[in-house]
């Protein structure tokens, strides 16, 4: 073969693999690149595999059944086998901690729903010790002392709460967020129907309430109720009888202590219910006065 021959064979050639792709098209032969039949055959298998799994008659064997005789009795006997076959003491733990944890889920309030979470937790741990399941195992027993941590907290908040009903709860730590007041005698320190902004602690001196002639001396709040009133408006007026101090916060910060301390919060509304039935019971005593002198007079 002469060199001219060889050269021409390889052009050729190389015209041939250019006209390749449109060949292939005339003769409807694919383009697509071999990845993509790939993957598309993968995904047939797996969607073949999908159904044949899924099949109602698998399934059924699967389960321990015959599919051409399924009747209510050989599932009941099927489900008592295994139930029979999976009792252990492992298991038995398990389900008696599912439903302790179940009845968390039914409790209204934190105390017992703690304290039957912890016993969940208990149980759960124990039967990841007797499956040998450290996953399980240290999963319950980690929740255990967070869970007995939250209890904690928990009982010493109703111990708060008790001891603030009966009236033993110091409010001593709220003044470091206080602001320190004097009034002389015969200051007037807000008027009934003033806007209100801030609540008051008596330190020193002595205060009258005017409308109902009530003297408040140290250690009492003043302006409390005007934080509940829908338009904070004062529901009294106070004036200075005795030269005094006291001690003043915003209800701005009153309000994130309030949300922030809920034994702060508890006692608040003890207060001030407290103060709503004795001005109650006074106004009732007054009214009692009144009636006996008008029964005096018309007698």
């Amino acid at each position: 073969m002469t060199a001219g021959s060889v050269i021409q064979a390889v052009v050729i050639r190389f015209r041939l693999y250019e006209c390749r792709p449109g060949l292939n098209a005339l003769c409807g032969v694919s383009t697509m690149p071999s990845g993509s039949a790939d993957i598309s055959s993968i995904l047939d298998r797996i969607l073949d595999a999908a159904t044949d799994n899924l099949r109602i008659a698998k399934i059924l064997v699967q389960m321990g059944l015959d599919p051409d005789n399924v009747t209510y009795d050989a599932i009941f006997n099927r489900l008592l086998e295994i139930f029979i076959h999976n009792i252990t003491l492992a298991n038995l733990f398990a389900a008696v901690g599912a439903g302790f944890f179940v009845a968390t889920l039914l409790m209204r309030t934190m105390v017992p729903l703690r304290v039957a979470n912890m016993i969940g937790c208990a149980l759960f741990a124990v039967f990841g010790a007797l499956t040998a399941n450290v996953a399980t195992f240290l999963l319950y027993l980690l929740l255990l002392p967070i869970n007995a941590l939250r209890l904690r907290q928990m009982l010493k908040l109703v111990k708060k709460a008790r001891h603030a009903t009966e009236g033993d709860m110091s409010i001593e730590w709220l003044k470091p967020f206080m602001t320190e007041r004097k009034y002389r005698r015969g200051d007037t320190l807000f008027k009934l129907g003033d806007p209100a902004q801030e609540m008051l602690l008596t330190v020193t001196g002595k205060f009258l309430v005017k409308e109902i002639n009530v003297e408040i001396g140290p250690g009492a709040l003043m302006g409390e109720l005007g934080f509940l009133t829908p338009d904070n408006r004062r529901t009294g007026t106070i004036e200075c009888i005795e030269d005094g101090q006291v001690l003043t916060i915003t209800y701005d910060r009153l309000l994130e202590i309030y949300f922030q301390d809920p034994q702060f919060g508890y006692y608040f509304l003890v207060l001030t219910s407290q103060r709503l039935l004795q001005n109650i019971d006074r106004l009732q005593k007054q009214l009692a006065t009144e009636r006996a002198a008008t029964t005096n007079r018309i007698a």
